[in-house]
């Protein structure tokens, strides 16, 4: 393949931080930690990084991953195992399926608090359009039901 036609299909970090949402400072980090696909980063001559379209495809997952709140090391090892290619499906499918389920549980978890949130917000609204907003916290009930169906008070 020609060289200059290889090089403009490659990225500098600059524009993969831009594309990324990450910083250059963050980049390097993922590729200092062994979290994307190749274990060492293309560099043109002048020694600068040149990224792939799939390296910024890759860091998508990651990003979403991390950001999903899964520790860097489940991603590394994530990363490994993709990496040492077919044969680990499963392995890959188990790291999946348990964060899958560790975030279904935070998303249950946020919304029994925005239940929370949001009924002591239509609270204080209806007392300030009543024109009470001289009712104290003491006075106020919780009236939702917690996950186990109890009644929740202040």
């Amino acid at each position: 393949m020609n060289t200059n036609i290889q090089q403009k299909e490659q990225l500098s970090i600059g524009e993969v931080a831009e594309r990324s949402g990450l910083s250059v400072h963050s980049l390097r980090f993922y590729e200092r930690e062994g979290l994307l696909l190749s274990t060492r980063i293309t560099r043109d001559g002048g020694g600068r990084r040149r990224y792939s379209e799939s390296d910024v495809e890759w860091l998508y997952i990651c990003t979403r991953l991390r950001a999903s709140g899964m520790p860097i090391a489940q991603i590394r090892r994530f990363a490994e195992l993709v990496r040492s290619g077919p044969g680990n499906e499963y392995e890959r499918l188990a790291i999946l399926k348990e964060h899958q389920q560790q975030v279904i549980n935070q998303m249950e978890e946020l919304n029994d608090c925005l239940k929370v949130i949001t009924f002591k917000a239509n609270v204080y609204e209806q007392h300030l359009n009543r024109n009470e907003p001289e009712q104290t916290w003491e006075n106020q009930r919780f009236s939702a039901l917690n996950t186990d169906g109890e009644k929740l008070s202040e």
